[in-house]
């Protein structure tokens, strides 16, 4: 947008009587340039990209391990279930340590200790070595949400944040699209091991970018002091401190908690099993998962985009944030439904397209699920909310592993898996509308 029309839409606000103090406010900085909130939304689009290209190896190479380890599929589901337990409890541990250390500090320990952890696949030969690696992988990999959704409450004022989680979130579709294509390469000419290795390298590049431009915008040269007070636009003051118990008791809380509970298991499902559902029902290769994969995490790309816009963009049209929110993840819920049907079609790109829509469904719902957590909580309880919610998603996420693990077993078939992840959304938006009917912040007491 040119400062000419910034300006011109400064003065059709005032024109037209809108003579509020966020109204005026925001035509004040928008008449001014000021986008460097933009530059840490690409940071955390990148920091996603990189957790879940490290998460995504081993769905990946499952074919490849299970036949060179001799491992079945119980024994896949439950190094599944090891990375799932140890994400659950790192999501507590890590959200309150972001809370404490700051996002700066929190998420380039994070970084650093699940790329160490990734990495150190590649040392391993038996089973047991992969479980430790996959332990140690998901307690680390426990920081990226709750930094992320931080830094958006930090950074962005309310009526952007839930584009913006559509926007670093769409790192989890980019990260699981370079997988398929960058692995089996990588696996075919240098051994499975450099493909762990390589991709937890990767963070060690990230760490530097982060470390050289976060700071907090307060803080920040580069955050103009008109951009900053379009962050603070609708901002509220800072509260005490907040003390991990004191959230427990609220509906709110609980609300964010079962919809993750609900939800989080179907993407870990597509994340670790459709490389598997495309060789098993579909007769596909290793190096010809590439390309439906990619179709796949790219239709979710612009599921998580146009869920966070058109949450955003219902808001700003004048619809309530409880209306706006509720409106577009029941939306999302209606894409994924027809999931259901994909294990009995027998073309290869109708599958694919099923399955899309799904994952689109689901990231746009996710953007809108996250953004409660700062639509409903004081910044400075915001990560370990998001902790209490990813753990409720990781015990979820261990849940389905077993689940999907022995049914698999057992039949060979997909069907119930994906009746699963069809109706999951809808009994989660039910329970965000139960607990939380007009999505009211939580009055937290504070020391």
């Amino acid at each position: 947008m040119t400062e000419q029309n910034s300006i011109a839409d400064a003065r059709a606000i005032a024109n037209t009587g809108e003579t509020s103090e966020a109204a005026a406010a925001a035509g004040r900085v928008q008449a001014i340039v000021g986008r460097f909130r933009w530059v840490i939304c690409a940071l955390l689009f990148l920091g996603v990209t990189k957790n879940y290209m490290d998460r995504q190896v081993l769905g990946v190479l499952k074919s490849t391990l299970q036949h060179d380890l001799g491992w079945n599929e119980i024994d896949y589901s439950n190094l599944v279930f090891a990375f799932q337990a140890a994400y659950a409890v790192g999501m507590l541990a890590v959200g309150r340590l972001i809370d404490k250390l700051g996002t700066r500090v929190g998420y380039a320990l994070a970084m650093v200790f699940w790329s160490l952890a990734s990495m150190g696949h590649a040392m391993a030969s038996s089973l047991f070595g992969f479980f430790v690696a996959r332990a140690a992988l998901g307690c680390g990999e426990a920081g990226v949400f709750p930094a992320s959704i931080k830094t958006v409450a930090e950074w962005f004022p309310r009526k952007e944040r839930a584009l913006t989680t559509g926007i670093f979130n769409a790192g989890t579709n980019v990260g699981a699209i370079l997988t398929p294509l960058f692995v089996p390469w990588v696996t075919v000419h240098w051994g499975w091991r450099w493909a762990f290795l390589l991709t937890g390298a990767l963070g060690f590049a990230w760490l530097g970018l982060w470390l050289s431009l976060y700071r907090k915008p307060e803080e920040h040269p580069r955050c103009s002091p008109a951009e900053l007070e379009y962050i603070r636009s609708d901002w509220l003051p800072p509260t005490g401190k907040i003390r991990w118990w004191q959230l427990l008791p609220h509906r709110q809380t609980w609300a964010f908690a079962a919809a993750k509970f609900l939800t989080d298991p179907i993407w870990w499902m597509y994340l670790f099993w459709v490389p598997d559902f495309l060789q098993r029902q579909h007769g596909l290769r290793l190096t010809q998962i590439g390309l439906p994969i990619v179709v796949i995490y790219l239709i979710a790309d612009a599921g998580s985009i146009a869920g966070g816009w058109l949450s955003s963009s219902l808001i700003q049209r004048g619809l309530s944030l409880n209306s706006g929110r509720k409106i577009t993840m029941l939306v999302c819920a209606l894409f994924i439904a027809p999931i259901a049907f994909a294990y009995r079609v027998s073309g290869l790109w109708e599958a694919v397209l099923l399955i899309g829509l799904a994952a689109g469904g689901h990231q746009g719902f996710s953007a809108n699920l996250f953004t409660l957590t700062s639509d409903l909580f004081p910044t400075r309880a915001v990560a370990s909310i998001a902790g209490i919610g990813g753990m409720a998603g990781a015990v979820g996420g261990m849940l389905i592993a077993e689940v999907v693990g022995h049914i698999l077993q057992w039949t060979g078939s997909y069907r119930i898996p994906f009746f699963i992840a069809a109706s999951a959304y809808f009994v989660a938006l039910a329970m965000i509308q139960l607990l939380s009917p007009r999505l009211v912040p939580a009055q937290i007491g504070h020391d």
